[in-house]
């Protein structure tokens, strides 16, 4: 198995990253555990050698034990934040780049499965989510932008640095 694409920078970390736009029923699929108080995209992080397409393939069916096919590119995120897992990456700087693919759906979709975080020790389980759900969820672009779907792609920049200040 080939290492994450994630690279220390300076006091930093540079993660290359996938998310899954799983939609059904006027819903998202997002991907939560008992550690955060949020909820997250499926998806995760490239491997070394494998490209942003089959990453999102591999993570999708790591996550939610189905195979599905790739529809089109949606988004590109960049995103300065501060981690939050301990003995992980608590406190570090992170730049993030994210490719978000829409995937083809079946209409008999159901995730059938659990699984665990990158580090291996949360389990994480998979939850249907509304745009008007009220909890917090990342990236919160999914909230307005999953509504109203468009054939470009489309590109974000977060940037919570200035929020440490």
């Amino acid at each position: 198995m080939s290492a994450n694409m994630t690279v220390p920078c300076d006091n930093g970390l540079i993660n290359l990253r996938v998310g899954a736009i799983i939609l059904k029923d006027g819903k998202f699929l997002m991907a939560g555990n008992a550690r955060d108080a949020y909820l997250y995209s499926v998806g995760g992080r490239i491997r070394f050698g494998e490209t942003a397409e089959e990453a999102v393939v591999r993570e999708v069916r790591e996550e939610t034990g189905r195979a599905l096919a790739i529809d089109r590119l949606g988004f590109v995120h960049e995103n300065y934040f501060y981690g939050d897992i301990p003995g992980v990456n608590a406190g570090k700087l992170i730049y993030e780049v994210s490719f978000y693919f829409y995937m083809k759906v079946p209409e008999d979709f159901e995730p059938v499965g659990e699984s665990a975080t990158d580090e291996g020790r949360v389990r994480e389980t998979m939850q249907w989510v509304t745009p008007d759900d009220p909890r917090t969820i990342y990236p919160e672009f999914y909230r307005t932008e999953l509504t109203r779907p468009v054939l470009t792609v489309k590109h974000f920049v977060t940037d919570e640095r200035g929020a440490r200040a």
